[in-house]
């Protein structure tokens, strides 16, 4: 029994020799070999943080059109090739226009009937008054002489001079020339009105033979080439299609929580996966009233100044739009931060003992960490030998001792310690969160 027990209390203090401990447990706070680690410190800074929120979308064009021929006929002529940049009114598609020609002459001969019974000389000039018009003007003055018969024959019948028939014959002559002037009046409104469809149907022919030139109604360039030379197509086919490449829109979403931070003109930088590294600016320009309840985010939309052509219409693109700027913000260097597990800490040098803190990380930005929570800004942290120091630890700083350790952030043990006083496994700090 006895020589278990002296055992026992050589094992054990072997052990406690290992990690630099007397077995009565003296010097506790003290390094390997009974020495106090020596650190490097550095104190707490003051940084200026951007805000900003995460976005992700895709490049549109702001306007694209898909152009249609307005009249029917065979292809002459397609100048446009996949991919051509035109601008508003540069010709698309020629269609044959000799059958669309004869259509307007056409047109132009029943104008030119209508206006030659209205007495229009000039095919600018408007319809003459109805008393100007030379139908009108001699149904008028038959009913006049009709009228004037009617009343000598009146008068002549009361003192006998005329017979009863003579007055019946004047009486009915008078009212068939009243009735051929209302026919006369009534014809007047017709030709009027036949003016009116007469030149509808030329300027129609008209606008048919320019639209033998199909043309392009914006700028941008030609995503799609739809007809060949020699084919026949019909009103309303569809011949090629336009989009618009400068500016472009980025169509994305932003979560809810910051709608009040979202304003027209703010700068917007994203990336595409064709040009890796570079980075291209927007600024917002659209933004939607309403939220969508179901993945609570609010649309925007952002125009993207696109000169060069490098971006085009159905990119994905990734990026960030800036929110405002955080004034005097509590940073920590990379070197005292470590992490493990998810959860980031720091220590703390207090007369000359460590103590480790927990503390809730922000943004990173030149080799610092914003902490948001777990510091009051006048702590002395350390930055060297993290992976030997536990709270209440003693220990010394300045240029002497085992100066700055190798990685200061969960490193391997250094020879002689005990594997089991440190972490299995060392982790970066979290990453940045928005």
């Amino acid at each position: 029994m006895t020589y278990r027990l002296l055992v026992l209390v050589v094992s054990f203090s072997c052990v406690a020799c290992q990690r630099g401990a007397s077995p009565a447990g003296g010097g506790s706070g003290r390094g390997r070999g009974g020495t106090a680690p020596n650190v490097t410190t550095a104190t707490l800074g003051r940084i200026s943080v951007e805000r900003r929120a995460d976005l992700s979308g895709t490049l549109v064009s702001p306007d694209q059109a898909k152009v249609s021929s307005e009249a029917a006929g065979v292809v002459r002529t397609v100048p446009i090739e996949l991919g051509s940049e035109v601008r508003a009114g540069d010709a698309l598609v020629t269609l044959e226009p000799r059958e669309l020609a004869l259509s307007l002459d056409q047109a132009d001969s029943a104008l030119a009937q209508v206006e030659a019974q209205l007495g229009i000389e000039n095919r600018q000039q408007q319809p003459p008054d109805d008393t100007q018009i030379a139908s009108v003007r001699q149904a008028l003055a038959n009913r006049d002489d009709a009228r004037a018969t009617y009343d000598r024959a009146t008068q002549l019948n009361g003192r006998g001079l005329v017979s009863k028939v003579d007055l019946d014959a004047a009486e009915t002559r008078f009212k068939v020339m009243e009735a051929s002037y209302s026919a006369a009046m009534d014809n007047i409104r017709v030709l009027r009105a036949t003016l009116q469809a007469r030149r509808a149907a030329y300027d129609l022919a008209q606008k048919k033979l320019n639209d033998a030139v199909i043309k392009a109604p914006v700028e941008g360039a030609v995503a799609e080439r739809l007809v060949q030379p020699g084919e026949f197509i019909r009103e309303n086919t569809q011949v090629a299609t336009i989009v618009q490449i400068n500016p472009l829109k980025l169509r994305t979403s932003i979560q809810e929580k910051f709608a009040a931070a979202i304003h027209k003109d703010q700068i917007v930088d994203f990336e595409v996966e064709a040009f890796p590294g570079r980075s291209f600016k927007g600024k917002v320009a659209f933004i939607s009233p309403a939220v969508d309840q179901t993945t609570r985010t609010f649309a925007i939309e952002v125009l993207v100044d696109n000169p060069d052509r490098l971006l085009k219409p159905g990119f994905f693109a990734k990026g960030s739009v800036g929110l405002k700027v955080d004034e005097n913000v509590i940073a920590a260097p990379d070197d005292a931060v470590s992490t493990l597990a998810g959860v980031s800490t720091v220590y703390v040098i207090e007369n000359g003992k460590a103590r480790q803190q927990v503390i809730t990380l922000g943004a990173h930005q030149d080799k610092q960490w914003e902490v948001v929570d777990g510091l009051k800004g006048n702590e002395v942290l350390a930055t060297s030998q993290l992976n030997q120091l536990a709270t209440g630890m003693a220990v010394t700083t300045g240029e002497g001792g085992a100066g700055r350790g190798r990685g200061g952030r969960g490193d391997v043990a250094a020879p002689g310690a005990d594997p089991a006083a440190q972490p299995s496994t060392s982790q970066a700090p979290a990453g940045d969160t928005k």
